[in-house]
């Protein structure tokens, strides 16, 4: 007993050492990183001068910038590539977002009707991506936008994107949009109502109060209208709607399946593709996908044109299935017809680079493992399931995810496809 306390001591020294260690490792670090940090603030007031950015907006917001270590901190974990596509959906598509969506669609009736005789974007779409970006204006964020694009300018990953953004949003205060202390968004510097980036803002945004002012946080005839007028500029086709939820016949070949593998619905329809209620699709000569985000035994989804512009909004396919089943829904449309499995799997994006390296080195095209999966991670998945006898819908479950950890374990000439 007296030698388990002597462990036990020692363990607690030792930890309590370690965190010592630690945090004056910390202290000593800060000093380092918020010189580097003054220096890169210093290079960006030099590019906004030189951008034509004006004196009392160079001096008074970027010179008055901080940096924000919880920015780094989530830029390094986005829920829409680690997160399964069940966890994401039923989050984002809930009873009290359908119900407070169906509330504001009726209660602004006129200004929706207006935004769509203007831009072809009909009111449920607008409406669902205002639910989804904020949760209907309830939550735009909390962090000084300048703080948060600085921070990310002068970090290493993407210094060029955030850069532009920085400059971008200091524009917009330079035009006098918006007061430099309303100037509060995400984590990534996204605005309002609509969550506009910067530079999506400058150009898309819109004056739909006609105050002479795009103010997207204080008013939602704004942001309706920029919302409509950014996706009328995407792309957006009047009188198509985004997509549908369908049923598979027994046996389908899922190796069809992807956003690139497009066809007109008439083809999916004569492999016995129907509707989600088991009715048929109307035979026409559209160009469609098939998506199944949860694998073979979860929904599945035909998407048209109109998916392609709200996925130019936000590159997600989780995103842009949820805005469109959201929009479906406060239009009123029933739930999904088919359950959302629960057996994917969480991974963490060293895990999913670790899966894209273990697919390269068995042969499959994922490009440069970035630690997302994304559709060429999911293609590369189908096809290894092809070739290994099972169902090929490039839907990751821990069966599969072990299965590629021993293939590619083996030596290399057994290994090699």
């Amino acid at each position: 007993m007296k030698r388990c306390f002597h462990k036990q001591t020692l363990l607690i020294t030792l930890t309590a050492f370690s965190a010592a260690l630690a945090a004056a490792q910390e202290r000593a670090s800060a000093p380092a990183e918020q010189g580097a940090f003054a220096q890169c603030v210093v290079n960006l007031q030099r590019q906004a001068r030189a951008e034509g950015i004006s004196e009392p907006i160079v001096d008074e917001v970027l010179g008055q910038v901080s940096y924000v270590e919880r920015v780094i901190e989530l830029d390094r974990r986005q829920p829409e590539f680690t997160q399964t596509f069940a966890d994401y959906f039923s989050k984002r598509v809930t009873p009290t977002r359908v119900e407070k969506g169906r509330r504001l669609l009726a209660e602004h009736a006129a200004l929706l009707a207006r935004v769509q005789r203007k831009t072809g974007v009909p009111p449920h779409y607008l409406v669902s991506f205002w639910g989804l970006e904020t949760n209907f204006g309830s939550y735009f964020g909390n962090m000084p936008a300048p703080d948060s694009l600085a921070t990310l300018a002068c970090d290493q990953r993407r210094s060029k994107f955030f850069t532009a953004e920085l400059m971008a949003a200091l524009q917009i205060l330079d035009a006098g949009d918006i007061d430099s202390d309303r100037m509060v968004g995400s984590w990534a510097g996204a605005l309002g109502h609509v969550q506009f980036m910067p530079s999506t803002f400058l150009r898309y945004a819109v004056d739909g109060d006609g105050d002479g002012r795009r103010d997207l946080w204080g008013s939602v005839p704004d942001a309706m209208a920029s919302a409509g007028n950014f996706l009328q500029q995407l792309g957006w086709e009047p009188g198509l709607r985004w997509g549908r939820e369908v049923r598979l016949p027994k046996n389908f070949d899922f190796s069809l399946a992807g956003r690139k593998k497009q066809r007109p619905l008439y083809e999916w329809a004569g492999m016995g593709i129907t509707n989600a209620l088991g009715q048929p699709l109307p035979p026409l000569d559209l160009p469609a996908a098939l998506i199944v985000p949860a694998g073979y035994d979860g929904p599945a989804f035909l998407t048209y044109r109109n998916f392609r512009v709200i996925m130019g909004w936000n590159r997600s396919e989780y995103y842009a299935l949820a805005v469109g089943h959201l929009a479906d829904r406060i239009a009123g449309a029933g739930t999904l017809a088919q359950r959302l499995p629960t057996d994917g799997v969480r991974l963490s994006r060293a895990q999913v680079k670790q899966l894209q390296t273990d697919l390269q080195r068995l042969g499959y095209d994922v490009g440069k493992p970035d630690g997302i999966l994304g559709p060429a991670t999911r293609g590369a998945l189908s096809q290894f399931q092809q070739g290994s006898g099972l169902i090929a819908d490039g839907h990751l479950d821990q069966e599969l995810m072990d299965a590629v950890t021993a293939a590619a374990a083996q030596p290399a000439s057994s290994a090699e496809r």
